[in-house]
């Protein structure tokens, strides 16, 4: 029998499982996860072209036959935690002109809206130790339009609609095949494989699957890197098993089980090397090279090796299935064991472990689901954290090594060592990271890991924390303290949202770690001290930040130098300082009840914000006729122009706001009385929270950049559904520039900002995302907290219209709930049995299949919510399983 800890415990095993682990350490039960990328082509990283031009220099033609030197992908792929092994599905339908091995898609300069994955996979279960892992895929019958989706959208302009593969009509009438991969550990080091392949189609179809194993290809790039081996092992009955061996690793087991029909599957190995004569016309390195496999099972070439060993293998599966029928295969890695020489079991104990593993996976989210949840709610918080579970990956880029290029390697070209990222020598990234979507943005992103590990934490507190403190570790962080961005660009500013996330995280983990608190501190310092350094060029507490993560929702791009010499000055950037200065306060009243020295530096953060309130109100963001926030323009003259332009960055000043219970501050007295002098002395830099500051038994303190009269006016905005209030959350744009776009001209250029509800229309970073309005789940949580906090200090007196105009009075903690509703409502099934995230199509509705395979979009249809952009953005779009885990409820006066 397996080693399978706690399978009939009355306790909750997965949370003993993520218990068992030291303080810092990853943990054994947490060795081997879904760490595989859905893409590794295309990437930063892979790019050692002249141009930086990463979609062209390695494209999806040459991944089944290139080497990748930082990573791999595959399909449902698992790992160990350094990648040095994986395993993965392979799948061909005896039509397709290449085996299935890799998530097809158009690269960025392919699609009309930019880069866009053509497949449909689901992330549908996973526990934080990967102990349970469950994933599905849709893959069609008929040949894949590979050709007819690159043209039909290159044809089509950036006003058309992106060309899907449903749009092909290759599943019509059902003929595809329904695949559920599951994952479930008997073990750290034993992991039950199972395959459920269901044909839906209307005949009879076969299917070749080929689940594979590799080894990562370290020794072409590094000297005295000792090569693994799989080898095949002698077959038992019909069950084939092959033998991995790696220095660090040790020996591995693949059983693999026999077909439904009885039958041994047959081993083929290859290795995980370059084909040169295909890809450059060179001299093969080997004659079983990485599409060796492909090239024996889609066109009977001699191109696996005889002798039945490699650094790449795959057991060959021939199904055949009836309509509606469902075949099964079963594989199991394990560690070999050097005192037995049984094989792996396939059978009651593999039954048991899977059985176990599943049961185990509803007790751990039992917790987290409200006992009044609906089945569709449970199911879609369910698999919103599943999809975070599955986005973490192995993610390996050490720039300095990039950009001089590797010892066996030729040199790269001159202009890429001046090139991308080239200001980044000291970032050397060897980790497991949560990214935004394993397909379309498969490296780390620096505001988005925010928000990945505040939904984390609700599963895998350590892991959130250990991956907030990477973020801030000498080899990520700049020398100068900037944090690093993303990979297409470290240098670029995503907005500074990690003090935020570090004290949600420590709210999440029961508020007692407060050596993570302060060591993230610490580092947060320096970080504050760039943004003020480097991100206020006057020295007048305005900011000009850069783009912020919000892509093209100006005029113009908000990263590039602007024409003459001149600045743009940002309520966004200057929202998010003062928000990044409340955070920094609050972490320090924590550390200062436990450290008074921690007072001094509270009492810097609270001055630091009452500049940063103050020069955001008088300074000219605030437009006093419009009642709304605006970027300026400052002019090289000393001139300004107000951008009129009413969109997200006009609402974010209301996030910079925190209600200070009477608790963490009123056993501080030397921070009161600074702080008490400060207002009294000062009183025209705190006139937005003056009157809110007084101790208060009742009800917290509030300190916030919008005072009452202007909170209305922006209020009153936001809650117009004719501008920012759309049916399902807050869109990015008011709707008002759908009939009035906003006009800039300046040195001689026009530049227009329009309504765009869903894809973008203009080519601004690539195309790929839009902010010009689309509905985008991380402002609206951010707005939805900013509510809770104002609600909490202002209570149920403080009323606005809900909607504007409509007559109907609210206090802001129903706003906050109306706002959840509202963007919970875009993944339930509505009364015509859609989930408007899904769109029109007609197969979401009528087939089960595909109606409760949920996606994560990256952002939504301003009007109609319609899923749009990245289709596994679960990142923060998993935001919606903390909405549905809370369950709205206001009662009483708001009181904490």
């Amino acid at each position: 029998m397996s080693d399978a800890p706690g399978r009939d415990s009355p306790l909750d095993p997965e949370r003993v499982r993520l218990g068992e682990r030291e303080p810092g350490r990853l943990g054994r039960w947490r060795r081997i996860g879904p760490y595989v990328a859905e893409r590794a082509w295309g990437t930063v990283r892979e790019d050692y072209s002249r141009d930086g031009c990463a979609w062209e220099y390695f494209p999806h033609d040459h991944a089944r036959s290139r080497a990748y030197r930082w990573s791999e992908d595959g399909l449902a792929g698992i790992c160990d935690h350094e990648q040095r092994m994986c395993f993965a599905f392979a799948f061909w339908n005896e039509r397709d002109p290449i085996l299935k091995e890799r998530i097809f898609g158009l690269t960025g300069n392919e699609g009309n809206h930019g880069e866009d994955a053509k497949e449909y996979w689901w992330y549908a279960d996973g526990t934080p130790t990967a102990s349970w892992l469950r994933w599905s895929y849709h893959y069609a019958q008929a040949e894949y339009p590979y050709t007819r989706l690159v043209e039909e959208s290159r044809r089509r302009g950036r006003d058309d609609r992106e060309f899907e593969l449903l749009d092909t009509g290759i599943f019509d009438d059902g003929r595809y095949w329904q695949l559920e991969v599951s994952y479930a550990k008997a073990a750290p080091d034993d992991v039950c494989v199972r395959l459920r392949a269901r044909n839906a189609g209307p005949e009879p179809a076969r299917l070749h699957v080929l689940p594979t194993l590799w080894f990562r290809n370290t020794w072409s790039w590094e000297p005295d890197q000792p090569r693994p081996a799989l080898q095949a092992l002698p077959e038992a009955g019909a069950t084939a098993c092959l033998l991995a061996e790696e220095r660090r690793l040790g020996r591995w087991l693949l059983a693999a089980g026999p077909g439904p029909r009885g039958e041994a599957p047959d081993l083929l190995f290859c290795e995980n090397e370059s084909n040169f004569p295909r890809l450059f016309g060179a001299a093969p390195a080997t004659p079983y090279p990485k599409d060796g496999i492909h090239d024996h099972v889609v066109h009977g070439m001699p191109s696996v090796n005889p002798l039945r060993r490699g650094t790449k293998a795959a057991a060959w599966y021939r199904l055949e299935a009836a309509p509606g029928e469902t075949v099964e295969i079963r594989l199991r890695l394990c560690q070999a064991r050097s005192d037995s020489g049984a094989l792996p079991d396939l059978g009651a104990d593999f039954e048991q472990v899977v059985s176990a593993r599943a049961r185990e996976a509803d007790l751990f989210y039992a917790p987290l689901t409200p006992d009044d949840a609906s089945a569709d709610e449970a199911a879609v918080l369910r698999q919103a954290f599943a999809g975070m579970v599955w986005s973490q990956q192995f993610y390996h880029y050490d720039v300095e090594r990039w950009l001089a290029g590797d010892p066996l390697q030729p040199p790269p070209p001159a202009s890429h060592r001046e090139g991308r990222n080239s200001g980044w020598g000291h970032l050397d990234n060897r980790d497991l990271l949560a990214v935004p979507d394993k397909w379309e943005y498969p490296w780390y992103a620096a505001w988005d890991l925010a928000f990945h590990c505040v939904i984390l934490a609700h599963l895998d507190p350590a892991a959130a924390k250990h991956q907030l403190r990477l973020l801030c570790r000498e080899w990520y962080m700049h020398p100068n303290g900037q944090l690093p961005a993303y990979e297409w660009a470290f240098g670029d500013v995503n907005p500074p949202v990690h003090a935020w996330a570090a004290l949600a995280v420590f709210e999440i983990d029961g508020s007692r770690d407060f050596d993570f608190l302060a060591r993230i501190f610490h580092k947060l310092l320096l970080n504050f001290t760039w943004w003020v350094n480097r991100k206020d060029a006057a020295g007048e507490n305005v900011f000009e930040g850069g783009f912020l993560g919000l892509d093209n929702i100006g005029p113009f791009d908000r990263s590039s130098a602007l024409p003459g010499g001149a600045r743009l000055e940002q309520s966004d950037g200057t929202a998010w300082m003062a928000m990044y200065c409340l955070n920094m306060l609050e972490i320090a009243l924590r550390l200062a009840h436990h450290d008074r020295s921690y007072e001094d530096v509270a009492v810097k953060f609270a001055e630091h914000f009452a500049y940063i309130a103050s020069a955001a109100n008088t300074k000219g963001l605030w437009d006093e006729a419009d009642g709304f926030y605006y970027d300026v323009l400052r002019l090289p003259d000393g001139s300004t122009r107000t951008l009129r332009a009413r969109s997200m960055v006009g609402l974010m000043p209301i996030v910079a706001s925190l209600a200070l219970p009477r608790s963490l501050w009123d056993k501080l007295p030397d921070f009161v009385a600074r702080v008490g002098w400060f207002i009294t002395h000062r009183s025209e830099l705190v006139s937005a929270w003056e009157h809110r500051i007084e101790p208060s038994r009742d009800r917290p303190s509030l300190i916030t950049l919008v005072d009452e009269p202007r909170l209305r006016r922006v209020l009153q905005a936001m809650l117009d559904e004719e501008e920012f209030l759309s049916p399902y959350g807050l869109r990015s744009l008011s709707r008002r520039h759908r009939d009035r776009p906003f006009v800039l001209e300046l040195d001689g250029s026009e530049t227009r900002l329009d309504y765009e509800p869903a894809e973008s229309r203009c080519g601004l970073f690539g195309g790929n995302s839009n902010w010009r309005g689309p509905i985008w789940f991380p402002l609206n949580y951010h707005v939805i907290e900013s509510l809770r906090r104002l609600h909490a200090a202002l209570g149920d007196g403080f009323r606005v219209e809900l909607p504007s105009g409509s007559g109907h009075e609210v206090h802001l903690g129903e706003v906050a709930c109306e706002l959840e509703r509202r963007l919970v409502r875009l993944f339930l099934l509505d009364a015509n049995g859609r989930r408007p995230f899904q769109g029109g199509h007609e197969i979401f509705r009528r087939d089960p299949a595909w109606r409760d395979q949920l996606f994560f979009p990256e952002y939504f249809h301003g009007d109609t919510g319609e899923g749009l952009g990245a289709s596994h953005q679960t990142g923060w779009t998993a935001l919606v399983a903390l909405l549905i885990g809370r369950r709205c409820a206001v009662v009483g006066d708001g009181h904490d």
